[in-house]
């Protein structure tokens, strides 16, 4: 039997008793004030989350990669987080991978039971052919998937780093991850309904992850994101912005680099710092292992 009363995520809000009686205005201010407590809640989860990103830069550097499991909206949370990756750092679909428990499906439906099968999270990354060299993050506001411990559990066999993201204290899955993230942003708004201040919490701690590990293996330079991917025409012209951001030439002079760069705004860059054909600086930036900055100093 699953004892819920004693998980924050599950307890009532006395700020918000009588809800369904509330005036919309005076619940929104209401549903405001619990929000505006996630960020802080977060703080003070910071050095954990810089150690599990420390992890993540290490594994990218190793050409290993970070997966995501959970289940429901923690999975959900996990696999629009690898998703967004692929156009925002230009990088392979396999290098940030979302699972979750009942599989794509899930992502619109409620898959029932899917998340308390142990087994089924550790055949879901023996699918993915999991090594050694991957790092494994479960996802969990509960802090009790039986799936995602389950993935975790199998993760540590195989000797991947592993590191675990919940919305209580004292959570089960920190204790089967090499590193802990459990925030308390209290009780939810609605009873339990952890989309809610949980699920931006998680949120927020997946765009720090994936943000500052990408970061950390050179997808960014100065505060840009130089590996965008030109795959509409919004990026397209996101992509000649960056361009002149970065160098300070005009407008036709990031569209002409843009073009002479086959579409690769990094490269583009570079080209214009060093004053390079396009072979020569893709080699100066290769041995820089992609670091614009250290490319053009």
């Amino acid at each position: 039997m699953v004892i819920l009363e004693n998980l924050v995520t599950e307890r009532r809000n006395e700020a918000t008793e009588g809800l369904d009686q509330i005036p919309v205005a005076e619940a929104l201010k209401l549903m405001n004030a619990e929000d505006k407590k996630v960020a802080f809640s977060v703080e003070k989860c910071l050095p954990q989350i810089e150690s599990v990103i420390k992890l993540v830069v290490n594994t990218f550097q190793q050409k290993g990669r970070l997966i995501y499991i959970g289940a429901g909206t923690s999975g959900r949370l996990g696999v629009l987080d690898a998703a967004e990756c692929i156009p925002t750092f230009g990088v392979s679909p396999d290098m940030v991978v979302g699972v979750i428990a009942g599989g794509k499906a899930a992502m619109t439906v409620a898959i029932e039971g899917a998340e308390d099968n142990v087994t089924l999270g550790r055949q879901d990354l023996k699918a993915l052919s999991l090594t050694a060299n991957d790092v494994v993050i479960g996802i969990a506001a509960s802090g009790r998937t039986p799936y995602v411990i389950g993935g975790l559990d199998y993760a540590n066999e195989v000797g991947a780093q592993t590191a675990s993201i919940s919305c209580n204290l004292a959570s089960d899955v920190a204790k089967h991850a090499d590193v802990s993230i459990e925030v308390d942003c209290g009780p939810e708004f609605l009873t339990g309904s952890t989309r809610l201040k949980a699920g931006t919490a998680q949120k927020l701690i997946l765009n720090m992850i994936s943000t500052l590990s990408m970061i950390g293996v050179g997808k960014v330079y100065n505060n840009l994101m130089v590996d965008v991917k030109a795959t509409n025409e919004k990026l397209v012209e996101r992509s000649k912005l960056i361009i002149m951001e970065a160098t300070g030439v005009d407008y036709k002079g990031a569209e002409l680099m843009f073009n002479a760069s086959n579409h690769d705004v990094k490269l583009a860059i570079v080209m214009i710092f060093t004053g390079l054909a396009k072979k020569e600086a893709e080699e100066k930036l290769e041995a820089a292992n992609g670091f614009v900055r250290h490319a053009i100093n």
